[in-house]
C-alpha cells in the first residue's frame, strides 16, 4: 500500500507528537485505520511519538485493549511503543496501553480546542440568519436603505440566496421605487427570529477554568490585546456597555468573543496562549470565563477601537447577553438601540 503524503496522515503536530483525532468512533476498522496512518507518519518522523484521540468512542474498554494488542503485534517495536490510544475516562483521559504523562494530556487538551466533531465538514453558514442580522445592525447604525446587491456582498452568499431571505421576512421589509430595500422597523418579532438561530449560527465554544485560580475577565482580555490574534472582537457585556455607556452591570460575568470565520470552523488556537487553565464545556448551562461566537457574515461588521482589538457590532452584543441570560440587560440595549434609531 502507498503512503499518503504526510501532511494528510494526521490533524496536527503538537509539543512534538503527532496527532490525530477521530470522533463518533464506534467501529474498530475506523482506530485501525487511524493507528495505521500515524504508524506511516512516525515512520517518517523517527523523533516524534503519536497519540490517537478519541474523544466519544463507543467502543468498550476490553475491546480497545485487544485491538490494540493485535495493532502492535505487527508494528515495529519502536513504532509501538511511540503510539498511544488516548480514551476518555471520567473528566480526563487515560492511555493504551499506558497511562499518558502531564505533557500528554496538554497535548490532547490543546488537540480537543482545535478540532470539534463538526471541524471534519465544511461550515456553511445560516444565509436567513445573516441577512435578519446585517439589516437589523445597518437598521440601528445607518437606517438608509440597501440594494440586494450590497447586501450579498455584506452576507456573501449568492444572489438567489439573499432574495430567498429576504422573501422570508415578508412584510417586514419596505421596498422603495428604486428596488433598494431597508427594515420597517425593529420590531420584536424580528429580534426573536433572529435569537431562534442564533445558537446554530454562531457555532458558539465555552471555556471555564476549574484550577480554582481563574483569571477574572477583564484581566483576560489585558492578556488577549497583547496577543492581537487576527479576526477578534470584544462583545457581550463590553461591547454592550460601549454602545450603552450606562448598561445596569455590575462587574463583567465573563468575556465574549467573536471572530470572523466564514466558511471555517472557528480558530481556537490562541485560547491555551491566553490561559492554559482554560477548558472547554459543551454545557451551555456551565457559567463559563470566556465565550467564543463565530462571526460567518463577509463582512464582520466590526467597530475600530483605538489601541486595541475592535467591538463586536451592536446585535452581535445583543445575542451575547441572551446568551449569557442577561436579560434584563439585553433588554436595556435593545430599547436604548431602537430609541437611537427613532431620533436619528
Amino acid at each position: 500500500m502507498s503512503s499518503r503524503p504526510q501532511e494528510s496522515l494526521f490533524d496536527a503536530e503538537i509539543d512534538g507528537h503527532l496527532v490525530e483525532v477521530k470522533f463518533g468512533v464506534t467501529a474498530l476498522r475506523s482506530i485501525r485505520e487511524g493507528l495505521l496512518q500515524l504508524a506511516y507518519a512516525m515512520a517518517e518522523r523517527p523523533d516524534r511519538s503519536a497519540l490517537l484521540i478519541l474523544p466519544d468512542v463507543s467502543i468498550t474498554r476490553e475491546r480497545l485493549d485487544q485491538e490494540w494488542r493485535r495493532a502492535a503485534s505487527v508494528l515495529k517495536p519502536g513504532l509501538a511503543r511511540r503510539l498511544t490510544l488516548c480514551v476518555p475516562n471520567g473528566a480526563g483521559f487515560i492511555g493504551i496501553p499506558r497511562d499518558l504523562d502531564s505533557a500528554e494530556q496538554r497535548v490532547v487538551r490543546k488537540a480537543l480546542l482545535r478540532k470539534r466533531p463538526q471541524d471534519s465538514h465544511p461550515i456553511r453558514g445560516d444565509a436567513s440568519f445573516a441577512v435578519i442580522k446585517i439589516l437589523l445592525n445597518h437598521w440601528v447604525t445607518n437606517g438608509e436603505p440597501v440594494t440586494t446587491d450590497w447586501l450579498t456582498r455584506a452576507s456573501g452568499f449568492s444572489y438567489p440566496t439573499v432574495a430567498a431571505a429576504l422573501d422570508k421576512l415578508g412584510g417586514l421589509i419596505e421596498r422603495e421605487s428604486d428596488r433598494r430595500l431597508r427594515l420597517r422597523r425593529f420590531s420584536l418579532d424580528t429580534y426573536l427570529q433572529l435569537l431562534a438561530a442564533s445558537a446554530r449560527a454562531r457555532s458558539t465554544a465555552r471555556f471555564i477554568d476549574r484550577s480554582g485560580q481563574s483569571l477574572s475577565p477583564e484581566s483576560l482580555l489585558r492578556r488577549l490585546e497583547k496577543l492581537r490574534p487576527d479576526g477578534l472582537a470584544i462583545g457581550g457585556a463590553l461591547g454592550a456597555r460601549h454602545y450603552v455607556p450606562d448598561l445596569d452591570l455590575v462587574g463583567l460575568p465573563r468575556l465574549d468573543l467573536s471572530q470572523h470565520r466564514p466558511g471555517q470552523p472557528l480558530d481556537l488556537d490562541f485560547i491555551h496562549a491566553l490561559d492554559p487553565a482554560l477548558e472547554r464545556v459543551d454545557d451551555s448551562l456551565e457559567p463559563a470565563t470566556v465565550v467564543v461566537h463565530a462571526v460567518r457574515h463577509a463582512d464582520p461588521l466590526f467597530t475600530a477601537r483605538k489601541g486595541g482589538l475592535p467591538w463586536a457590532d451592536p446585535i452581535e452584543c445583543l445575542l451575547d447577553l441572551r446568551e449569557a441570560n442577561l436579560r434584563q440587560q439585553a433588554g436595556q440595549l435593545y430599547e436604548a438601540l431602537e430609541k437611537r434609531r427613532e431620533r436619528a
